[in-house]
This record gives structure tokens, C-alpha cells and sequence, in this order.
């Protein structure tokens, strides 16, 4: 229409355009990690990734967000909504016609409507699912029959049936340190000493330790160090498929998500710099202490500069299995993009007991060969 407003698109329109509408049968497509791309979960018709040309993560200044929130980065630039578990107190988010019934983190009922008492941090980046459901499932299958400890019966339940696609909240850390470190360094070195034993005059080895002062110097840059800024996932677990692929970050887009779970950012940015420092302190110290010549050290002291102290947000995919046992729950984590497995299951007594008596008897008929 030449000189005149473009129409603008109705409720209905903005609505289905937030749901990301199947073009073919109008029903929401969600984002398929085997594609990547938007597919209907209905007819199969694929619609294009979100745009995402010359991308690159920003990072902030860490000094500066400290002292002030920016209201910029609150939301989810799309319409969601939250709900709490009220027993691991994880928060979902998720698509507002979407109805939970059990939490995605511990498989609890016990689901409550979550109210913001703060604006909730709108990431400005996200790795995509690229494992797919199917290649998670047998991930987790191989992985359950690698565990030699685990009751017979644990192996013989469908438990990858349960397993479920979130993503996980993240900070990123960045930091340039320079660090001096003195040392005591100590040298091993050995004297001949005699001793009686029943009677007879026999010699040993004794060790010494010689201190020699040292001192030394670290230059190195923290790139992308992770907190996980989430309560759903047991924190060891987390650890253990990490690290993520941060160069291939996209830009955020509620295309991403879209029919997926994510979980609300539970660490502020206060809490979760004070864990990457802390982080990085306990990496410096073993790098210095690294550098220590000799055999061993004592009193290393660091004295470290820091600068160019950077942060970014973003949300990492990972599949998730939750299961009870007995009395006792457990978690089994896979990383989203790389596939790396963890997991926690229950331990058979009796395997246990019979590893220990196996041990018991090898020792036994050891001493019976050394003793003839």
C-alpha cells in the first residue's frame, strides 16, 4: 500500500507469531534438535532456524553490573509462565499453554504457581539441543549397562522413558590475572640408617627434606569459566558434563525454546562472581604451586592482579532422567550438545560384598605364596 500504514497484525496474529505457528496446520512448533530447525509436532513441516548472522556474545563489564541491574536484560521477550516445585524448589519456565504436571528436575507433583519477586534475567545467548531425544535415550542405555555396582533390577527398568530435554541457566566468567608466587621448595634426599631387629643389625632408607627458597610468576587468561546458575540439577552432576561449547553461542531467540522447559536463574550475578572468583583463586594457586620445583612446597604465597573482568548469560541444553530407587532419588544428566553422560544409582551390597571378600582372598593366598 504506497503512502499509506502497514496494516499492523491482530491479537490472534501476535499470538500464534509468539507460539511459533506451524505455517501448514497452525498448530506450535517446537525446535528440533536433529533438524535444527522449528518443526510441527503434528504434520512434521519444517520451518526455518531464527535468524542469527555475524552473532557474536557480548561480554560485560563485571565492575559495572555489579553496581547496577540493567532492567534491559529482564524478561523473556515473549510470553511465559513459572511455576515452583515445592521439593527440589526449582523454577520452571515454561510456554503459557503448556500444562505441568510433574517437575521437570526431581519428577515431583507438588508444582505451584511462581510470581516474580524480581525481574527475571532474559539471557542474550543459548546453545540449541543438538542431541537429539532418541540419541539421549541411548546414551543413557549404554551407560546404565556400564555400572558393575548397580543392582541387577536397576537394568531391567525402562528408564530412559522418562527422560526429559531443560535448559539450564549459566553465567559466563572471563579474567586476565598476573600473579607473583613465592615458595619454600623442598628436595627429597635419602641417609643410610641402622636399626636392630629381632636381634640383628639391619639399615634403611630415611628421607629428608632440604627447603630452598623459590619464587616464580603466572600470566593467564580465564576464558568462559561456568556457574550454573541452577537448583533443579544436582551441582556435581553439572560439573561432570561440562564444559559447553561457548564459541558456538547464537543469539537468544524464544525460537530456541519454543515447547521446551527452561529453568529461571536462582544465582544472581553477585552470587555466582563470587563462585567463579573463588573458581579461579583455587585454579591460580594450583598453577603456581605447579611451578614450584622439587619434590614438594610449603607456605606458597600468591599475590595475583586481576583486570578485564567480564561476564555474559546464557542457557545450556541438557537432557534430564529423575528416578527413585527404594527410598533414595537419583539424577542422570546428559550434556545437550556434546553428549556427555553423568549419572548417580543405588549400589548392590551384595556385588559390593562380594568385591570385598574377592579382595580379602587375594590378599589371604598372597601372604600364603610370600610366606613359603
Amino acid at each position: 500500500m504506497t503512502g499509506e500504514e502497514a496494516p499492523r497484525p491482530s491479537r490472534a496474529e501476535a499470538e500464534a507469531l509468539a507460539k511459533f505457528a506451524c505455517p501448514a496446520c497452525g498448530a506450535e512448533a517446537n525446535w528440533h534438535p536433529g533438524r535444527q530447525r522449528l518443526v510441527c509436532p503434528f504434520c512434521g513441516t519444517e520451518s526455518p532456524a531464527p535468524p542469527d548472522a555475524d552473532f557474536a556474545a557480548k561480554e560485560h563489564d563485571l565492575a559495572a553490573a555489579l553496581a547496577a541491574f540493567d532492567p534491559a536484560h529482564a524478561g523473556w521477550a515473549a510470553a511465559k509462565r513459572q511455576v515452583r516445585c515445592q521439593s527440589c524448589r526449582a523454577i520452571s519456565v515454561l510456554d503459557p499453554a503448556r500444562q505441568a504436571q510433574n517437575c521437570e528436575f526431581c519428577g515431583s507433583a507438588q508444582l505451584v504457581p511462581y510470581d516474580e519477586t524480581a525481574p527475571a534475567h532474559r539471557p542474550e545467548s543459548v546453545l540449541p539441543f543438538r542431541v537429539a531425544e532418541t540419541d539421549a535415550r541411548d546414551r543413557l542405555r549404554a551407560w546404565f549397562g556400564r555400572l558393575w555396582l548397580a543392582p541387577g533390577a536397576l537394568k531391567r527398568r525402562a528408564l530412559t522413558d522418562t527422560v526429559r530435554g531443560v535448559y539450564l541457566p549459566y553465567w559466563t566468567f572471563d579474567a586476565r590475572v598476573e600473579a607473583d608466587w613465592t615458595a619454600e621448595a623442598g628436595h627429597y634426599y635419602y641417609t643410610t640408617e641402622s636399626y636392630v631387629d629381632n636381634g640383628q643389625m639391619r639399615t634403611r632408607q630415611v628421607r629428608h627434606v632440604r627447603w630452598e627458597p623459590a619464587a616464580g610468576h603466572v600470566s593467564h587468561f580465564f576464558d568462559d569459566d561456568l556457574v550454573c546458575a541452577s537448583v533443579g540439577v544436582h551441582p556435581g552432576l553439572v560439573r561432570a558434563i561440562e564444559p559447553f561449547p561457548t564459541g558456538e553461542l547464537k543469539g537468544y531467540d524464544p525460537g530456541y525454546v519454543a515447547g521446551w522447559v527452561v529453568e529461571r536463574y536462582q544465582i544472581d550475578l553477585k552470587g555466582a562472581a563470587e563462585r567463579a572468583s573463588a573458581a579461579m583463586r583455587a585454579k591460580l594457586e594450583a598453577m603456581c604451586a605447579r611451578q614450584v620445583p622439587g619434590d614438594t612446597y610449603r607456605n606458597l604465597v600468591v599475590r595475583a592482579d586481576w583486570s578485564g573482568q567480564t561476564f555474559k548469560h546464557m542457557l545450556a541444553p541438557v537432557w534430564l532422567l529423575s528416578y527413585d530407587y527404594g527410598r533414595r532419588s537419583f539424577q542422570c544428566v546428559i550434556n545437550g550438545v556434546t553428549g556427555t553422560v553423568a549419572g548417580e544409582y543405588p549400589k548392590s551390597p551384595w556385588k559390593i560384598a562380594l568385591i570385598v571378600l574377592g579382595i580379602i582372598v587375594l590378599v589371604v593366598l598372597f601372604g600364603a605364596v610370600s610366606g613359603r
